[in-house]
Order: C-alpha cells, then sequence, then structure tokens
C-alpha cells in the first residue's frame, strides 16, 4: 500500500523505476522464501532425525526445530502449560510382560523362540503334570492344531484364531487351566503374537509352543511333563506431541494452519512400502517435511503482513501417520476456542510438482460456499492446473477439524514412486515448485482477509477403500480408538450405516457372523460380501449392544 501511494505522487518518468525496483523486490522475497524452504527440508528429512517417527527423539529434535522457528518469527506459544508442546499419548497394545513365564520339568522356555503366549490370551497362571496324550480335569491341556488346519484347509470362512477361542470354550468346560498349542501340520498356521488385537480374552490362557520348543520339550507324547506357565500384558505407550504457535491480531475469529511433521522412522509401525532386506530410515522429505516447511514460512510471511482479519495457529501435528492422533487430539482438547475458529488450511506432501502436468490437488472445496469465489479470483494459471476435491474428509489432518463443522482445505501436490519409501529425500523436492504453492495459499488467505466468517457446508465422504472388498458400510473409522470393536468417527448420508441408524460414537463389534474387534477385521469382514448383499451389524452405543439389519 505504501508502494502504490509513492508510485502517484512520482512523476511520470519514475513510476516504471518504482515498479522495476518492487518486482527485483519481489524476486529477492522469492530467494529468500526458497533457500528458507531448503534449509528447513535438509533439516526436517536429515539422516540424524531418524524419520521422526512418533515418540522417538528423532520426532523431538523436529519439534525443537519447529518452535524456534514459531519463536524467531515472533509467534507465542500455545501448547500445554504456555509451552511449544501438547503431549498426547498413543496406545500401541499390548506387550508380554517380564512376570510372563513357562517351564517345563523347570526349564524355562525362551519367549518368542521357543514359545509365545497369543494377544487374546486369559491371564492368569496354571500348573500340572499333564501328558500331551492324556487330557485330565484340572491340568493345562496340549492342542495341536493340525486337525483343525488340514479339516479347514480350502475354507476360506475358516478363521483360526476363532476357532482357537472356541474350542478353549469347549475344552475349559471339561477342566482344562490353560492351553497349549502347537503343529504338526505342514500348513502354515501363521500364528504371532499381535500387539494390536483389541479382542476380548479367551477362557483360558493361551501358549504356542513353536517348531523349535516342540522339537526341545514335546518328543515324547505319553510322557508326564511338569507344566508351570504365567501370562501377563502391559499396555505399550507413547508419547507424541503437537507444536502450537499463535499469531495474535486480536480478530474475533482464528485460522488454522497445519502440516505433520511426524514420519515412518525405521518403517517399526509397518506402514512403509520398503520391503527390502536392509534396515532403512524413512525420511520423508515431502511427506511431511515439506508442508512443514511451508507453515513456518507463512508464519514468518504473515507476522510482517497486513493480514489482520484473522488471527493465525500454526500447528505442527504428530501421529499423523498412525491415524491422525496428534489432529484428533487437538480437536478434543484445544488450545484455544474452537468455536473461533473460522478456517483450516493443511497443507500436505506440497514438494512434488510435476513439471509435465504443474497439478495441484485441493481439497475441501465443498466445505464452504466461499472456496468457489475466493479461489477463483487467485488461480495462477501459468503455475497450476487445479484439481479439486469437495470431499473434506481424506487421509490427513484436515479430516478432524472437518469433523468439528469447520470448513477446511487441503493443498496436496500428489503421490509419487518415492511415497512412503526411503528415498523419499529432499534432494528430490522441486523447491520452486514448492514457492508457487505457497505462493498461492498465501493468496487463497490474503483474499479472505476481509470476508465474514466463513459458512460450513457438509461434503461428500471417501469411504475407505481396498482391493479385498468392494462394498462400504459409510463410516469414517475411529483410528485412534483403543477399544474391541471399530468406533465410528463419522457416518455418511445415505449409506448403509446410516440407513441401519448407526451414529458417530457407536463401536461396531460384529458383521453377520464375523467378530470386529479391530479394523483390520472390520476389512476382513467387508470382504466377505458383494453389492445387493443383506446382513445384520451389532454395536454398542454407551452401555448397550444393539443388532439392526443392513444392506449393501
Amino acid at each position: 500500500m505504501i508502494i502504490r501511494i509513492k508510485i502517484v505522487t512520482l512523476t511520470l518518468v519514475l513510476p516504471f523505476l518504482s515498479l522495476f525496483t518492487f518486482a527485483q523486490r519481489l524476486k529477492k522475497a522469492d530467494k529468500i522464501t526458497e533457500a528458507n524452504l531448503e534449509t528447513h527440508i535438509h533439516f526436517l528429512a536429515d539422516d540424524k532425525l531418524e524419520g521422526r517417527r512418533t515418540g522417538t527423539s528423532g520426532e523431538q529434535a523436529a519439534g525443537d526445530y519447529i518452535s524456534i522457528g514459531f519463536a524467531r518469527y515472533g509467534l507465542q506459544p500455545k501448547g500445554d502449560n504456555n509451552g511449544w508442546k501438547q503431549s498426547f499419548e498413543i496406545d500401541e497394545g499390548k506387550r508380554v510382560s517380564e512376570e510372563t513365564a513357562f517351564s517345563i520339568d523347570d526349564k524355562s522356555l525362551i519367549i518368542n523362540k521357543e514359545y509365545f503366549p497369543l494377544a487374546f490370551s486369559a491371564l492368569g497362571s496354571a500348573e500340572g503334570t499333564p501328558a500331551i496324550a492324556l487330557q485330565e480335569k484340572g491340568d493345562p491341556w496340549f492342542l495341536d492344531l493340525k486337525e483343525l488346519l488340514e479339516t479347514n484347509k480350502g475354507n476360506p470362512h475358516f478363521d483360526l484364531d476363532q476357532a482357537i477361542r472356541d474350542k478353549a470354550k469347549e475344552l475349559y468346560k471339561k477342566g482344562a487351566t490353560a492351553l497349549i498349542l502347537f503343529n504338526t501340520s505342514k500348513i502354515a498356521d501363521n500364528l504371532s503374537f499381535d500387539p494390536k488385537d483389541r479382542s476380548e480374552p479367551a477362557v483360558l490362557p493361551l501358549f504356542y509352543i513353536t517348531r523349535a520348543g516342540r522339537s526341545k520339550y514335546l518328543k515324547d507324547e505319553s510322557a508326564s511333563l511338569d507344566i508351570k506357565l504365567k501370562v501377563s500384558f502391559t499396555e505399550k505407550k507413547r508419547t507424541g506431541h503437537n507444536i502450537i504457535g499463535y499469531l495474535d491480531n486480536g480478530a474475533p475469529t482464528t485460522v488454522v494452519i497445519g502440516a505433520h511433521y511426524d514420519h515412518l522412522g525405521y518403517g517399526e509401525d509397518s506402514n512403509g512400502l520398503y520391503r527390502g532386506p536392509e534396515r532403512q530410515i524413512f525420511n520423508g522429505a515431502d511427506d511431511n517435511a515439506s508442508g512443514v516447511a511451508a507453515i513456518i514460512e507463512l508464519a514468518r510471511l504473515l507476522k510482517t503482513s497486513s493480514l489482520k482479519g484473522n488471527n493465525y495457529l500454526f500447528i505442527a501435528f504428530s501421529g499423523e501417520e498412525l491415524g491422525l492422533y496428534g489432529s484428533k487430539y487437538f480437536v478434543e482438547h484445544p488450545t484455544i476456542d474452537l468455536s473461533r475458529v473460522n478456517y483450516m488450511i493443511n497443507l500436505d506432501m506440497i514438494g512434488r510438482l510435476r513439471d509435465s502436468t504443474h497439478a495441484l490437488t485441493v481439497g475441501g472445496y465443498g466445505t464452504s460456499p466461499t472456496w468457489a469465489e475466493v479461489m477463483g479470483n487467485v488461480q495462477d494459471k501459468k503455475f497450476f492446473r487445479l484439481n479439486y476435491d469437495s470431499s473434506g474428509v481424506g487421509p490427513s489432518d484436515h479430516t478432524s477439524f472437518y469433523r468439528k463443522d469447520i470448513p477446511v482445505l487441503f493443498f496436496f501436490t500428489g503421490l509419487h514412486e518415492d511415497y512412503h519409501k526411503p528415498s523419499d529425500k529432499s534432494d528430490k523436492i522441486n523447491y520452486m515448485g514448492e514457492l508457487q504453492v505457497l505462493k498461492y495459499v498465501y493468496e487463497v488467505v490474503e483474499g479472505l482477509n476481509k470476508k465474514s466468517r466463513l459458512v460450513f457446508t457438509k461434503s461428500r465422504e471417501v469411504q475407505i477403500s481396498g482391493a479385498r472388498f468392494t462394498v462400504t458400510l459409510g463410516i469414517m473409522p475411529d483410528y485412534t480408538f483403543n477399544g474391541s470393536g471399530v468406533r465410528a468417527d463419522g457416518v455418511s448420508d445415505g449409506r448403509p450405516a446410516q440407513k441401519a441408524g448407526l451414529k458417530a460414537g457407536d463401536v461396531i463389534v460384529q458383521l453377520g457372523d464375523y467378530p470386529v474387534p479391530d479394523l483390520e477385521k472390520y476389512m476382513e469382514a467387508l470382504s466377505k460380501f458383494k453389492k445387493g448383499d443383506s446382513t445384520t451389524v451389532k454395536y454398542r452405543r454407551g452401555n448397550g449392544l444393539q443388532q439392526a439389519p443392513i444392506q449393501f
């Protein structure tokens, strides 16, 4: 504004010089921003941070870097206890406690090598002197899985876990105090300890003896064995941290600008796409050091701008790769008044703008009628071909805000061959392209500066999809839910779940004949149905269990 006033008051010759100088300043400013983006991404995607896995020292180093940047650019800390960080717990399921033990004839078996408890085992102790071939009341009993596996060979509906549960109930009634499983069949049982198993425990302690343990301890089926066993689990948790900075302009409304800064570490959570034999770091340059670099620079630019129509809350989320943990925690435990949030912008993977297509995807376009008006005015076709997606939900942190009836925008330059692989490195980022994305986002914010508060509208909702099933229930699962079942974080209008009367907060525990203790079993259950099939859905609402007919 100051420059325009000066231009008007100068002579007819000088305006051209002033405009030239202004253009030169813009170019210099862009160079500074681009250099800063590169610096941020190189730091965040460096091997020293070991992939920024949530709850690790790498996540902490990244969080410290972001908070230093926020402080440098004049933001106020808005995390817990007036600090930059907002802490939240991630429940990783169960782990076998040190109290768990298994001995045969006073010789302790080696856990994970010679035996392991099943994750749905009952807790408790048992002892006795059983023989493999002799089952007596009051003793632990042995069970060879061979007959179960061979009888059900080729049965697509066979569920070994459920078969073991059913067998445990049967043998419990006959007097067994524990069940010791082994497998002499050539058919692999694929049993292992699953720390994320959330199902209800079986009626008996369940131990599995591996091939190594069987060859060492179970050679004589007629011999009596002195058995002592105990199974105990503890909860496995880790702590993640959102980094939150606030730019207070004294405005009645606040804009949230966010990006997740966590990534996959060494792939410990099995969410990477690398299958090689070597342990490698998933650096996550595009996913999502690129988005974090952009919000740091937007904080710098907005701090010195004249865009005072809103306050700005900058959030670097953690736990996104595990299921939107950080953003979901924030909207449930906001550090500002969530009712005063005007809209939310999410930047996730904005560093790989392709020279061939120049395509920038903008999600959330249907969450407010204002988006069409403002974005049409600021579109610069020289740099982008915009792909609009109306849905306010998707596999990133804007979903958590959409669920709170807040208009959202999601910026994304597309998937690529390095997605969720160790090859997503900083030297593959299109820094000039990211600069243009950042400038475009800034112009969108600028276009909204003097607008009245945005109106929220519900959009179409993307459902879980996968090659294993062709039907959908029409729910958005709560990935942070750590109980037994699948909790509906949202229910889509017009879909089977909504027609059956399900609501957000209901916990689905069974589809037809198939129990669904967790999301994996839920997807397996969906794979059993095709479009047009009818079945029933069982779900918990509050303390009650309900059932409803459903048609896909």
